[in-house]
Formats: structure tokens, C-alpha cells, sequence
């Protein structure tokens, strides 16, 4: 079956010497992988620098969704992101992005919203001149919106009561993803300072987080929260190789 559809590059590796398996999340199926012959010139329809992480395509393609491997018959730049491959920062953190999105949308099916939240998100991080050292954990929380485990901010009401305990007073459940008066029967909570930065973290998006101060290290210990979250929603999610890289930013 053809098929055109915009894709973002999630993962490439070399096959022999002439191929190329190329991961993607496409806005018409979802989740593909791609086998691609390799150009032999630098005129060839298909080039090589296309299939960078993080790229953004439109493809025309063979779909057969009984096999593994799909063939891609053309390609070309949907939005070309010069900046976010030449600032380092901005690098380092699409390359954590890409790699989260590589695991966090395994067996991911179409989602045409979800597809063009991630799409928009890197080009507004591509654009943006300064202030974006929070991108990664506005967009890692605001990404479970659309994979199912998005936290519910409300208070605990007890039925028939119009008081509501402190929100500084709460603790936050990481499996349930709510709050909660008291400390829940297992290990996965926050206690009530750090589940403040849950409430917190909801309230930034990209035009209003360079409004939220915050230090490397609570950057950090934030970063740690929202992938400990993430584990506990999607079974067997690794550990990121491109996560070492990305704490040591933004002094």
C-alpha cells in the first residue's frame, strides 16, 4: 500500500554495508521501522542526512504492515532544524528527547495529536533563541497527556466537605497519579515538598517556564522524578544513555 504521511526519525542504525534500519513515528501509523538503501550519490532522491534523530520528514512509502520492515521510496524535509543541531545545548537535549521518545512510543499506534505535540515541540525548541532550560521536563510532563497517565492535579475532596487539605500538605502517588492526603501502601510516593513540584512543573509551559527559576541540581533531582514516573507507567523502560549528558547542562 503507498502511503505519504509526515515521520519523525527516532533511531537509525547501519545493516551490511548498504542499508540503513531506520526507526520512525509517523503521523498516519504510528509507530515504522524502514529498511533504506543508502544513496550512492549526493543526488539521489533518498539522502543519507535525512535520517538524523529528531528529523522531521514527509516520506512516501511501501506499508505492508504484515512485515517488520517497510520500504521508503521517497523522502524530503518537512521543517529543516538547523539550530537544534548546531547548539550543543539544544543538541544534547534533543538527543535525550529522541531517545526517550524511542522507548516511551514503542508499539505507539497512530495518534495524530500526539504526533503533532512532539512534531510543534521541536520546532518551537529549534527556534528558540534562549531560554528553553526547562524544555525537556515541559515536555516529558506534558507528553503523558497523550499516553494515557497524565496527573490528576485536584485536591482529595472527602464527600460532603468543601475544605480541602493544604496543597503544600499533600503527598503524590507516582502509580495512581493523583495526590493524596495520606502516604499510600507501597514505595512509589512523593512526600509532600516534592510533590509540589509536580503541581509545579503542570503550571510552566513553553512560553511561561523561563519564568520558573530553578538551579541544575533541582533541575535534576525533577528530571529524576518525571523518568521514575515514566517507569512505572510504560513496562521496561531502560535506563538513557543520553541522560549524563543532559544533567551537566545549564550551570
Amino acid at each position: 500500500m503507498k502511503v505519504k504521511t509526515e515521520a519523525i526519525i527516532l533511531h537509525t542504525f547501519k545493516y551490511g554495508e548498504s542499508k540503513l534500519v531506520v526507526d520512525t513515528f509517523t503521523k498516519s501509523h504510528g509507530r515504522l521501522s524502514f529498511m533504506v538503501p543508502m544513496p550512492r550519490s549526493a543526488h539521489g532522491k533518498i539522502k543519507k542526512q535525512y535520517f538524523q534523530p529528531l528529523t522531521l520528514l514527509n516520506i512516501e512509502a511501501d506499508v505492508n504492515l504484515q512485515s517488520q520492515l517497510q520500504k521508503i521510496s521517497e523522502a524530503s524535509l518537512l521543517a529543516p532544524l538547523p539550530s537544534l543541531l548546531s547548539d550543543p545545548s539544544k543538541l544534547a537535549i534533543g538527543l535525550f528527547i529522541c531517545e526517550f521518545l524511542y522507548h516511551a512510543l514503542r508499539g505507539e499506534q497512530q495518534n495524530e495529536p500526539l504526533f503533532e505535540y512532539v512534531c510543534t515541540s521541536i520546532q518551537w525548541l529549534d527556534q528558540r533563541e534562549s531560554d528553553f532550560a526547562n524544555f525537556h521536563l515541559v515536555f516529558l510532563m506534558h507528553l503523558s497527556r497523550f499516553l494515557g497517565f497524565y496527573p490528576n492535579l485536584e485536591a482529595p475532596r472527602h464527600e460532603g466537605e468543601k475544605a480541602q487539605r493544604s496543597e503544600d500538605n499533600l503527598y503524590f502517588d507516582l502509580r495512581a497519579a493523583c495526590f493524596c492526603e495520606h502516604t499510600p501502601l507501597h514505595r512509589d510516593f512523593l512526600m509532600p515538598n516534592e510533590a509540589s513540584r509536580i503541581r509545579l512543573l503542570m503550571r510552566m509551559d513553553f512560553f511561561s517556564m523561563h519564568l520558573f527559576r530553578m538551579g541544575r541540581a533541582d533541575r535534576n533531582r525533577i528530571l529524576e522524578l518525571i523518568i521514575q514516573y515514566y517507569r512505572l507507567h510504560i513496562p521496561q523502560f531502560p535506563e538513557l544513555r543520553s541522560l549524563p549528558v543532559l544533567q551537566e547542562l545549564f550551570q
